[in-house]
């Protein structure tokens, strides 16, 4: 084997609550992972020696802000291995809560473990990646996870979150640091740890218990993301959320139909894309 064509599968957050700074400048979080089929597509290949990439985006290039090129780096350090070539077919935009960087780094590091038969186990894969990104490690498993920590920590669980998920994506760019920033005066009060799990007993989904808690900074700061979201739960959605920081928003729907209804009253307006929750 030579070659592999992967899908990189983007996420959406069900539930985040933002707890509190850490000494080394990230935050402890508490979420719900959820991977979802709208996906980024890798051609990942053996080469001699070195690495190269294409993409057919424009604002991403072979450099150390690539996490594909960050992910071969790594590795390598800690591997005897040869070169890689990486062609990505970009789909999943930047600054949008959704994980694309961090799901195309995931791939890389498993596709390099299969085309030069590595021997390493998932759990140490998730350990090197926690290393380049805090949602890498989530996508080394996929499927639905209770993410804690920085979101290294996880817990993956039997049950996946069902349902037509549409996802509506603004022209707005969201900065995490800057999301992170601002929401700093309210961790000044202590907060507790909800248990996400209980949430998810036996299929019965409580919904109305999720909140993320970057919607408190966001929606002020963009009142057109609330609007989004309004919408989505007027039309019929089970459950709506921005995704990480944003700018996602996303409306979970128990039926096809009313999720294509949805589907057709913001087509004219924002890139939307209608998608189904990935088992693990």
């Amino acid at each position: 084997m030579s070659a592999l064509i992967i899908k990189s599968n983007s996420k959406v957050n069900i539930g985040l609550n933002i707890l509190n700074h850490r000494p080394d400048g990230y935050h402890n979080i508490n979420t719900v992972f959820q991977e979802i089929d709208f996906h980024d597509t890798l051609i990942v290949e053996k080469q001699k020696s070195g690495f190269s990439f294409s993409c057919n985006v424009d604002w991403l290039s072979n450099s150390n802000n690539n996490l594909c090129f960050q992910a071969w780096k790594k590795l390598k350090r800690l591997y005897d291995f040869g070169g890689v070539s990486i062609k990505l077919e970009k789909n999943i935009p930047p600054g949008k809560g959704l994980g694309g960087g961090s799901s195309n780094a995931a791939s890389v590091l498993k596709a390099l473990v299969k085309l030069y038969k590595l021997k390493i186990s998932r759990k140490k894969l998730e350990q090197i990646g926690s290393g380049i990104g805090a949602d890498i490690p989530f996508f080394i498993n996929g499927g639905t996870q209770i993410g804690k920590g920085i979101g290294e920590v996880l817990k993956p669980l039997n049950v996946h979150i069902p349902g037509r998920y549409l996802l509506v994506m603004p022209k707005i760019f969201i900065d995490t640091s800057w999301a992170f920033r601002k929401f700093k005066k309210i961790l000044d009060k202590p907060r507790d740890t909800i248990n996400f799990t209980d949430f998810l007993k036996n299929g019965n989904i409580h919904f109305e218990l999720f909140e993320n808690d970057f919607e408190s900074i966001v929606v002020p700061a963009y009142p057109e993301i609330g609007v989004i979201k309004n919408k989505l739960r007027d039309l019929g959605a089970v459950y709506a959320s921005l995704s990480g920081s944003g700018s996602t928003v996303f409306g979970i729907f128990d039926e096809d139909a009313t999720a294509k209804v949805a589907e057709s009253h913001f087509l004219s307006k924002y890139k939307i894309f209608l998608s189904n929750p990935i088992k693990s």
